[in-house]
């Protein structure tokens, strides 16, 4: 009867892929079909979820309640995860990418590893988290606009806070092979934009070049980079032990002819848990004040450089969270702990107080990817770890 229990349930998990594949949440459209459909089947069962909504109103995430045995709200374990995809432009995929395939044991589609195939083992499981006795509750937080700087999830966050429910534990479903990942690096974005002034290029005296003080803001940021690779306070456990700085993108220019007045650039900053941005944001800012700026307004004094921050995505610090590392190493029985230099949600869930890990189905080398997949032996492991969590749970 155990065994076809967990059949029925891995079909339902399946079942819940395909159906969450087939809505294109790619983030610049809504994702909105995705979460009214996930609302009403919590809603069938006779679960109360409620939604925050960004400000235009065309995207939300969702966050529901199973209360524990004494009805209880508050407190307990967030299972947490994304519902946005990357793009599929420019990629050769196979088959269709919003329509589930199987093949070989895996599963394809876009989102079925990043993150998809987590949320739906996550549904599929609901009516085992109602059926047991909760010693405390288990919510469901699905958000958007993580893949373009995790936009939702502060929203979420606001209102769950608004609402006193205050979860002590937070399990984000990211792709790590199942895995328990207790640390991530922060990812913060900047743009710098130089205006300069315009001149025939014969009279190059008489313009500022916003290129070439680009060029020379783009090498001071990679003499920086070099700086946080020669730092003593590394750590070893990630797979790249320090901070890192790197330079994306650059546009500037109308002709060759003609000295450029504005030239745009962004870099990114990827932060050990123990950096903050500003460790590098400050001395980048002196360097234009001090160095550059006066330079420029020598020749005209409304020359200047703009650096603005774009995405600010925390970084996931291994904090004293020994219980709940304890509780996922018994579930994945595993006691080893990771660390990954992607950035997640997770570090905004722990700067909200709750002791956050990353676990989830799929591993990152297929994320992102034309013919993304999930092994249908990692769905199966998520099965098996939602239903031993549920279990650890109950009274």
């Amino acid at each position: 009867m155990v065994a076809q229990i967990q059949k029925g349930h891995f079909m339902d998990t399946v079942a819940w892929l395909k159906t969450l594949i087939a809505f294109d949440t790619t983030s610049r459209h809504s994702n909105l079909a995705l979460i009214h459909h996930v609302a009403d089947y919590l809603h069938g069962l006779g679960l109360q979820p409620w939604l925050a909504h960004n400000g235009a109103q065309t995207k939300a995430n969702l966050f529901v309640t199973i209360p524990a045995a004494d009805g209880s709200h508050a407190g307990g374990i967030v299972l947490s995860g994304h519902t946005d995809v990357v793009p599929v432009d420019g990629q050769q995929w196979t088959s269709d990418p919003f329509s589930a395939r199987i093949a070989d044991g895996r599963l394809y589609g876009r989102g079925s590893c990043d993150m998809k195939g987590f949320i739906a083992a996550v549904l599929a499981a609901v009516p085992q988290m109602q059926a047991a006795r909760l010693m405390q509750p288990l919510h469901i937080a699905l958000s958007y606009d993580e893949e373009i700087g995790c936009l939702g999830a502060p929203v979420m966050l606001a209102e769950l806070a608004q609402r006193g429910l205050n979860p002590q534990h937070c399990i984000v479903g990211e792709p790590t092979s199942m895995r328990m990942v207790v640390a991530h690096k922060g990812i913060h974005t900047f743009r710098c934009r130089v205006h300069g002034k315009s001149a025939h290029s014969s009279l190059t005296p008489q313009g500022v070049n916003a290129i070439e003080y680009a060029a020379k803001l783009i090498v001071y940021i990679n003499q920086l980079a070099g700086e946080l690779q020669r730092r003593q306070d590394l750590d070893a456990a990630f797979d790249v032990p320090f901070s890192t700085l790197s330079t994306g993108i650059i546009k500037g220019g109308t002709a060759v002819n003609i000295i450029p007045a504005l030239c745009e650039f962004e870099f990114d900053y990827r932060n050990l848990p123990h950096m903050q941005p500003e460790d590098v944001a400050a001395p980048i800012r002196r360097h234009i004040a001090e160095m550059l700026e006066p330079q420029m307004q020598a020749v005209d004094p409304a020359c200047r450089i703009e650096m603005t921050q774009r995405e600010n995505v925390p970084a996931l610090g291994q904090a004293d969270n020994a219980l709940l590392h304890e509780l996922i190493a018994q579930l994945v029985d595993d006691a080893q702990q990771h660390k990954v230099a992607y950035a997640t949600e997770g570090g905004q869930f722990q700067a909200a107080g709750m002791h956050t890990v990353i676990c989830g189905p799929g591993s990152i080398e297929q994320a992102h990817r034309a013919d993304e997949y999930i092994e249908l032996a990692q769905l199966a492991r998520c099965d098996r770890f939602l239903s031993a969590l549920i279990h650890s749970q109950a009274a």
